[in-house]
């Protein structure tokens, strides 16, 4: 797909940094990245019952890479940070502690400077509720425009029409859409058009906040199918959120499995589905129904996310793992190479005390 214009035109790539046949550094790079919220009640209650203040750790330590034109899918339970690793990201929140480089740059850095507005023209999101995403008093046409005239794109009426008709276009509506408003439009139809608006200032890095878990699946279908197109033709390279697990291995190159704000397992996504490591990874696919195991019954997934005010000692998820054992749970475990380029934050994976199982596919 080509953009005409004065939008510009085409994927991003920029050489990488060494001589020819060097590995390009990643675009995305998150390293130790961490976020607390303070939920303690106000300061007068605080002093008259004697409370100490509570900070929830939503996010906390969490390092990853995701290559330029790759996908990077997050997933585990509600709750569990993938969403503040997304805000994170996109510069909505503040990082507590670490921090992310963008092709090179300090991004966190650069949003609160003077390159503010340059990052985030470079780093879009698709959030997850497309009813409550989109102003209902604009028409389209506003909408997707907006960031253009933002962001000093175009200002051009004619030239604006223009590329707003091609953005509709490149996700599959028409041009003639854009005199309509948001209620016009089913869910899917919204969807589209929060990313016909996110890739109008021809970002290389979307964060997309399970943009598909509000729609109906065979919706799901055609709009992952038109997210994945459009990395194709204009190397966009994805961060993408979900707890569904058919949508990840539809969609993405590499897996990170999240459990009460940290990364217990990061792996290829072949590797990740055939040979499992981590047990909370395991009991999320024993959940999925599969063709070849017609009539066994599903394993539910077992226990229940520990209150992440007073997580457990050790690792997060001992209380819920068969395998726990005393230095489960008094040391927590750090995320280390586990071979397959797969990384596992489990002392039994580590101490060889589990088999590797090997999933049929």
């Amino acid at each position: 797909m080509e953009h005409s214009g004065t939008g510009g035109a085409g994927p991003h790539p920029n050489p990488p940094p060494g001589g020819e046949g060097a590995k390009p550094a990643p675009l995305v790079q998150a390293r130790d990245l961490a976020r607390d919220f303070d939920v303690s009640p106000p300061w007068l209650n605080r002093v008259l019952e004697g409370k100490p203040r509570l900070l929830l750790h939503a996010v906390d330590g969490v390092s990853f890479d995701i290559e330029r034109g790759k996908t990077l899918a997050l997933v585990g339970e509600s709750g569990c940070g993938k969403s503040t690793v997304a805000r994170l990201l996109v510069g909505l929140y503040a990082p507590t502690r670490g921090g992310f480089t963008f092709d090179g740059q300090d991004a966190h850095a650069a949003f609160k400077g003077r390159d503010a507005k340059a990052m985030r023209r470079r780093i879009q999101m698709i959030f997850q509720d497309p009813y409550a995403s989109l102003n209902p008093r604009w028409l389209v046409r506003d909408i997707i425009a907006e960031p253009l005239r933002e962001h000093g794109i175009l200002s051009d009426k004619a030239q604006l029409a223009q590329r707003v008709g091609e953005l509709l276009q490149s996700v599959g509506l028409s041009p003639l859409d854009a005199a309509k408003y948001p209620h016009q439009f089913s869910g899917g139809q919204r969807q589209r058009i929060s990313i016909a608006r996110a890739l109008a200032t021809q970002p290389e890095f979307l964060v997309c906040d399970e943009p598909t878990s509000a729609l109906d699946v065979s919706v799901q279908a055609q709009v992952l199918n038109i997210m994945k197109d459009l990395q194709r033709q204009q190397g966009l390279t994805y961060l993408f959120i979900s707890h569904n697990l058919a949508v990840v291995r539809h969609v993405s190159d590499q897996v990170g499995v999240m459990y009460l704000g940290r990364l217990v397992e990061l792996a290829g996504k072949e590797t990740l589905f055939a040979a499992p490591r981590h047990p909370y990874t395991r009991m999320l696919l024993d959940a999925i129904p599969k063709m070849h195991d017609t009539g066994r019954a599903r394993t539910p997934v077992q226990g229940e996310v520990p209150n992440p005010l007073n997580p457990p000692s050790g690792c997060a998820f001992n209380p819920r793992c068969p395998w726990a054992n005393e230095r489960c749970r008094a040391e927590r475990p750090q995320l280390l190479d586990a071979g397959d380029g797969t990384r596992v934050a489990c002392h039994a994976v580590q101490e060889g005390r589990i088999d590797i199982p090997i999933v049929p596919v």
